[in-house]
């Protein structure tokens, strides 16, 4: 393995190693210590010059222009590294620099490194001191557009917002997104948790979202994601799964046009466990109905997951009868 050729100094004819450097001969470099030379990395000359020179530095507890100028060439040999990172933080700290440049420098970091956890947990850090989040929506939509699923992003989207409740426009991004691709799971997570986070699931919000993700299944009926966020969704109704006219009626119109999705399927059974075990007898979602489903599911359905719907069908016969069972797992 060879570490780092691909850094933007690297391109750079004019680049210097630090031991090259005349302001650094009173700096001792303090080798890495490798014990065991079999699967030893093969490191470039300017990757163990740079690090040599940052253990010297952390052992030295040097804290200075240069110190930082090391640390951004560290940074790019490996965006990894989090001692780098959390040493140049440090270093901003004791030099009382400009995080809002710092903020300008991570950015172009990111742009190339968007999957790297460190980098956002330094930007995260920098916002946090700052207090300020007014250039995170610009900063993760660029990202988002690059990549509408980027985990990163959105786990920093989500915790800027939270943190200093800036939720303004969010459902209307949110809407867009999956008008670009109705499966974008990370899309329907962040819905549920900006409505989970300013309004709540009141009853009117309740209904209007159950509409929204009705007619957004009806693009797409395989579509987990979307089923996945009705489940979320009727676990606020206080009617239960079962009782909601709206979605009942939409899952009773799929079935008998004949639709063989399991997710389907498997809102029906858990339909009918519900009602199973409240005991209505005059319920259209039987027992019976539930097994049958299940065999279904089984059989024609969802083989891969075979075992599960068995295990499904003994569970809803022993509640049935009375056993107090466990709640199973939701199996979108």
């Amino acid at each position: 393995m060879k570490m780092s050729d691909s850094s933007d100094e690297e391109q750079d004819v004019n680049y210097v190693l630090f031991k090259d450097r005349p302001d650094w001969k009173d700096i001792r470099p303090i080798e890495q210590d490798d014990d065991d030379e079999i699967v030893a990395i093969h490191y470039t000359d300017k990757f163990k010059d740079v690090h040599n020179y940052l253990r010297a530095l952390l052992k030295k507890g040097e804290k200075s222009e240069r110190a930082l100028e090391l640390t951004r060439v560290a940074a790019s040999e490996n965006p990894a590294n989090y001692t780098v990172w959390q040493f140049r933080r440090d270093i901003l700290k004791t030099l009382n620099k400009d995080l809002h440049e710092e903020l300008d420098y991570i950015e172009k970091f990111i742009l190339k490194q968007s999957k790297n956890y460190q980098v956002w947990h330094h930007r995260k850090l920098l916002v946090d001191w700052l207090k300020d989040p007014s250039k995170e929506n610009y900063f993760t939509t660029l990202i988002l557009n690059k990549d509408a699923k980027n985990y990163h992003a959105w786990q920093h989207r989500q915790w800027y917002m939270k943190t200093f409740q800036v939720f303004d426009g969010e459902l209307d991004y949110v809407d867009s997104l999956l008008n670009d691709d109705v499966r974008n799971n990370s899309a329907w997570n962040q819905r549920y948790f900006v409505i989970n986070n300013t309004t709540g699931f009141t009853e009117e919000v309740l209904k209007r979202e159950i509409d929204y993700t009705l007619s957004k299944i009806k693009e797409v009926v395989e579509n987990e994601s979307a089923w996945n966020y009705l489940r979320g969704l009727l676990l606020h109704d206080k009617e239960g799964l079962s009782k909601n006219k709206t979605v009942t009626n939409f899952c009773e119109e799929l079935y008998s046009s004949n639709s063989q999705s399991p997710f389907v399927l498997s809102l029906i059974v858990d339909m009918c466990c519900e009602q199973v075990q409240e005991g209505s007898g005059d319920s259209i979602y039987t027992l019976e109905r539930a097994l049958q489903l299940c065999s279904d599911l089984e059989l024609k359905y969802d083989k891969i997951r075979a075992n599960y719907w068995k295990h499904m069908a003994d569970t809803i016969k022993r509640k049935a009868s009375g056993e107090n069972v466990e709640e199973e797992p939701t199996t979108s």
